[in-house]
């Protein structure tokens, strides 16, 4: 955590008294786009992230990704007041423990000493989703997993990730990251799947507020919806939380997390509960320059993939990563 401003109001002797004395707290929300090692899981269908995949998924490739992500989530930092490492990333479509250790102690980012937890969900491809998290800024007390039972025609999908800790203002903080099911196969027909999601999530909230009715909330992650969507109004609607996230924008030229077919949208979100709301100084896109190339087809800048389909682009992600700066 980085301090923001100390105000000493009187000094008697042998006493310096603070009224005031706030902190920054930097949040983050990213979609990796496949962050899969290059050895097959016997349970999982990745197949296509091994060296004899159709990507071609070889072990350069790899540490090219694990570096590309580091990289990704240092530029985070940079806002208008200079550089901040963050404090607490979500992170969504990572495979296991082992890309995480990686990640974490073996990349660009070791120098960062995150620790971090994981899902260990039965999606069928093997994705989780993460949180990286600051020792030196949140004290992890717990975390769990919330299990999304499927309904008709749905395949297991990614559980919800919670983890609660305590901040250096003695806050503690409460958070949820989920990563949604997709839209493959069409948004009506699989609307019901993310309804799903929606509804466990609420549950898990609802059931936190039982014991806590003041906690301080932060859900975020990859709905696989846009804001006016069904899920997304679901949530807003039963747990009365904020999407802080709903209008952010970039810097350099982004509109939304995520292009397509020429349209910026945004598919991750940041909510916060009410009793957090106040505590928001900022929620943006952190659109780095080097996350950006030319969109060929549709004009201006788009978020320079790592593939485009089964083309290796040497790229980060396909989505861009959410910004949200707290002063607690």
């Amino acid at each position: 955590m980085k301090l923001l401003f100390c105000i000493i109001m009187f000094i008697v002797p042998g006493l310096v008294k603070f009224v005031a004395y706030s902190q920054v707290f930097m949040v983050a929300e990213l979609n990796t786009e496949n962050m899969f090692d290059f050895m097959h899981d016997s349970l999982k269908n990745d197949y296509e992230f091994t060296p004899d995949g159709q990507r071609r998924w070889t072990k350069s490739k790899y540490w090219k990704k694990i570096n590309s992500i580091g990289k990704d989530i240092l530029a985070i930092g940079n806002d208008s007041d200079g550089w901040h490492l963050p404090d607490m990333v979500a992170l969504c479509e990572v495979e296991n423990d082992t890309v995480m250790r990686d990640l974490t102690k073996r990349s660009l980012l070791r120098g960062a000493r995150y620790d971090y937890v994981i899902t260990n969900s039965p999606d069928l491809r093997g994705i989780d989703v993460a949180l990286l998290y600051s020792p030196m800024s949140f004290r992890m007390i717990r975390n769990t997993a919330f299990r999304v039972t499927p309904v008709s025609g749905m395949r297991p999908t990614r559980d919800i990730l919670y983890a609660c800790g305590e901040v250096e203002s003695g806050d503690t903080l409460h958070i949820f990251v989920v990563h949604a099911p997709s839209r493959s196969g069409g948004e009506t027909a699989t609307r019901k799947f993310r309804m799903r999601t929606a509804e466990t999530l609420c549950m898990a909230i609802d059931s936190l507020r039982a014991e806590s009715p003041d906690a301080k909330i932060i859900t975020m992650g990859d709905f696989n919806d846009y804001c006016g969507d069904a899920s997304m109004e679901y949530i807003y609607s039963k747990t009365l939380m904020t999407d802080v996230s709903m209008d952010s924008k970039g810097n350099n030229g982004a509109k939304g997390t995520y292009r397509y077919k020429g349209e910026w949208g945004s598919l991750d979100h940041i909510l916060v509960s009410g009793t957090l709301l106040p505590k928001v100084k900022e929620c943006v896109v952190a659109d780095s320059p080097f996350l950006m190339e030319e969109d060929k087809t549709y004009g201006g800048k788009k978020p320079k993939r790592f593939f485009n389909g089964y083309k290796y682009n040497k790229g980060y992600s396909d989505h861009l990563p959410l910004r949200m700066t707290l002063v607690l």
